[in-house]
């Protein structure tokens, strides 16, 4: 069992790597720049200059503080934007491109079943997962203690753990895009655009008559700067992300059931 999801896991673990190592050396730059950086000027007193709009929508607090400043020039970029965008172009790819290449019918004629390859394909996505959410914490903490700052190592670690239920929801909404479109480019374009306009309607509506509407954004359950600046730990969204994921995933299972690959 499993055959299909170590098969595709192994193949991700060198993309997983080098996507992980360059956030890291990113982080890395963050914290060594935060000292110079609060040494030069008052950063709360430039922030409070932005658009209201724009400090909701990187959820930016404050930036005097090593968790504030790696909230907002970290995770709330790497992690909320460029991570979500990567789970779900990755699912979007999952059963489009083996379907584009004519593999599919290859991986169908073996005694499995749509379902278990739909879901051990989905399941290959937890190297990446994995491989990111174990490398940063390490990188912030021998960073943090490099440059002489304290940081609660509760709140990093919830943060990548509380991540895993985002990251999770917009790969699903990848592996919908994956099944409904028979070609990856334009099932990774359709999955990056509608994770892109979420965060953006999220950001927009906020405090406004339509708020409502960022309910439908994964991204409005996930908030790393209250985390890591109030250590305010968001379980009841973390399970909406879940459930979610979980209907995304049994959506895009049935359509893939009942599709016509030939």
């Amino acid at each position: 069992m499993f055959e299909i999801a170590r098969y595709d896991g192994r193949k991700r673990l060198k993309g997983a790597l080098a996507m992980s190592v360059g956030i890291a050396l990113l982080t890395a730059l963050y914290v060594a720049m935060f000292p110079s950086i609060t040494e030069a000027a008052n950063l709360d007193d430039i922030i409070n200059s932005y658009p209201p709009a724009m400090r909701e929508a990187f959820g930016i607090r404050t930036m005097n503080t090593i968790e504030g400043f790696l909230a907002t020039q970290l995770y709330a970029f790497a992690w909320v934007i460029l991570l979500g965008l990567y789970f779900a172009y990755a699912a979007a790819s999952l059963v489009a491109g083996d379907v584009e290449t004519e593999k599919m019918d290859m991986t169908l004629s073996l005694p499995v079943s749509r379902s278990q390859v739909l879901l051990e394909k989905f399941a290959s996505l937890a190297v990446p997962l994995v491989v990111a959410n174990a490398l940063l914490p390490v990188v912030v903490f021998v960073g943090t203690l490099a440059i002489g700052e304290e940081i609660a190592m509760v709140d990093v670690l919830a943060a990548h753990a509380l991540s895993i239920p985002y990251l999770l929801a917009c790969a699903g909404i990848g592996i919908v895009a994956s099944v409904v479109f028979d070609r990856a480019s334009i099932a990774q374009r359709v999955a990056v655009g509608i994770v892109f306009a979420m965060f953006l309607v999220d950001a927009v509506v906020a405090d406004t008559s339509l708020a409502a509407l960022g309910y439908l954004a994964p991204m409005h359950y996930y908030d790393p700067a209250a985390i890591l600046v109030d250590s305010s730990y968001d379980l009841v969204g973390a399970g909406i992300l879940l459930a979610a994921t979980v209907v995304l995933v049994l959506v895009s299972r049935e359509f893939f059931r009942r599709k016509d690959i030939a």
